[in-house]
């Protein structure tokens, strides 16, 4: 029988208890993510969009990197299904609140990428007036994303998830921009 070489064994466990270690870290913080950004859009605007959460939403994700394909399912008053290419994304909970400078959009998500992942999420988007802009802050907290895959997702996917959403989120507003000016002449 073979000698397992003793440093291949220091190195895996020292590679292990690195691992673990950012997963402790990374599951203490109770934010995953937390981004800014500007669009050239009114706050008006952003009210105006999601009188229809279904294709705001809709909208949005169409945007992400890699989604090719996205559908509303079902939408209620504050529930709504999309399929994509990827899998199958369910928001719940869907609250907003529109004061005079700021709204506020909370959902919680579960979004079931084939079989291979499924995650749970809590976001929080804020749009505040910024001049003739709006400032755009998004939060996703509560990540919850188990197995293998989602040990690489928690650690190490945060800040590509989130920016990319917020890219998406800022090309959805400017446009709903553009074509809110076009109606309006």
């Amino acid at each position: 029988m073979k000698k397992f070489p003793k440093r291949s064994l220091i190195f895996i466990l020292t590679t292990s208890l690195i691992l673990f270690s950012i997963d402790m870290y990374n599951s203490s913080k109770k934010n995953w993510f937390e981004g800014a950004s500007e669009a050239n859009s009114r706050l008006e605007t952003v009210k105006e969009a999601l009188e229809n959460k279904g294709e705001f939403f809709e909208g949005i994700i169409r945007r992400v990197s890699g989604i090719t394909n996205v559908e509303l399912q079902e939408a209620g008053n504050d529930f709504l299904t999309i399929k994509t290419n990827e899998g199958l994304m369910k928001r719940t909970n869907i609250n907003t609140i529109i004061e005079s400078d700021k709204i506020i959009l909370e959902f919680d998500e579960e979004y079931a990428a084939g079989k291979v992942l499924t995650t749970n999420s809590h976001y929080k988007y804020e749009y505040q007036k910024s001049e003739n802009k709006v400032k755009h802050y998004l939060t996703i907290s509560n990540l919850k994303a188990p197995g293998f895959e989602g040990f690489f997702y928690r650690n190490f996917g945060s800040s590509n998830m989130g920016k990319d959403f917020l890219r998406a989120q800022k090309e959805y507003l400017e446009e709903q921009q553009v074509r809110s000016l076009k109606n309006n002449s």
